[in-house]
């Protein structure tokens, strides 16, 4: 459809490195964003390298899909060739929009898998990324625009974790370790246009151990805090407070009208803290150096 774009992030960690790849297509043409810890780079196709099947996309020799993805892009900056194959997804109950996703939006978020197990390595200029044994995240996004005011946060790789004692018995420390390997969590708080109204909305999804909190603007979230580096929700008898310390992050292309010709910052690798409590029980209490983080100030264009 003209003036609209499409994208997808495909998100792996594993042995302490991260990479996201991010295919897609604006009015004008497809591209494959690859970001890594240190480095962004974006590749531009031919619209007509651009084929989506059914869930398989295909961009130039790049194959990306909820199985797995297979690379081969070689030029001047970038040699990153490989497979990295997928299992035991955890997608989310129902539409991360709720009833928004029955109204014309601006941008339509989507979420395919919060956690999945990764197998297969890639080489990326000449230096190898094994990714067996780690874990995956991967979202869509679709419309006109990215929100002209938004934070975005992700995390499903922790290191340092606490938990209470369950009030139906004990916790032992072997069905600790499993919660935490389970542990998952995307929040987006938005400035959402609507009709010729603005609000600020929100998505959050909290996975543990194969249970699903949803936090989000239809089902009765306040927004309590959101400024750079700290998001805190509420919905009812939970709370999630969240804190990033964020790093420099890389300049990425993002759309606005239907072309990528605006650019938001995202750090790829960041320190952050989640925490998420049943009135005054604390469910997960977890430390990771793997968030993704994002935060555009609202802007008047």
């Amino acid at each position: 459809m003209s003036g609209r774009f499409e994208g997808w992030y495909y998100k792996h960690n594993a042995n302490g490195k991260t990479l996201a790849l991010i295919p897609g297509k604006a009015v004008d043409k497809a591209f494959v964003q690859v970001v890594t810890d240190s480095r962004a780079y974006n590749i531009p196709y031919s619209l007509d390298e651009y084929h989506l099947n059914g869930d398989v996309l295909r961009v130039g020799g790049n194959i990306f899909s909820k199985y797995g993805v297979t690379l081969d892009i070689q030029n001047s900056d970038l040699m990153l060739s490989g497979e990295i194959k997928y299992s035991n997804l955890t997608p989310i109950h129902g539409d991360i929009m709720g009833p928004f996703r029955f109204f014309p939006m601006e941008c339509r978020h989507g979420i395919i898998s919060m956690n999945h197990t990764l197998t297969g390595a890639v080489m990326l200029n000449g230096e190898i990324y094994d990714f067996t044994n780690g874990c995956g995240y991967i979202e869509s996004d679709s419309g006109r625009s990215f929100p002209q005011g938004y934070t975005w946060v992700q995390c499903n790789d922790f290191e340092n974790c606490s938990i209470t004692t369950p009030k139906n018995g004990i916790e032992t420390a072997q069905g600790i370790a499993t919660r935490f390997s389970r542990a998952a969590v995307m929040c987006a708080v938005a400035r959402i246009p609507f009709y010729g109204l603005k609000f600020w909305g929100c998505i959050c999804v909290v996975h543990l151990n194969g249970r699903e909190y949803r936090l989000a603007t239809y089902n009765g979230v306040k927004i309590l805090r959101c400024e750079p580096g700290v998001i805190a929700l509420k919905r009812g008898k939970y709370r999630l407070i969240i804190e990033i310390n964020a790093n420099e992050g890389h300049m990425l292309p993002a759309p606005r009208f239907g072309k990528m010709s605006h650019a938001i910052c995202e750090s790829l690798s960041c320190a952050a803290r989640f925490r998420f409590m049943e009135g005054n029980r604390i469910l997960f209490d977890g430390e990771s150096n793997f968030a993704s983080y994002e935060y555009e100030p609202e802007q008047n264009v």
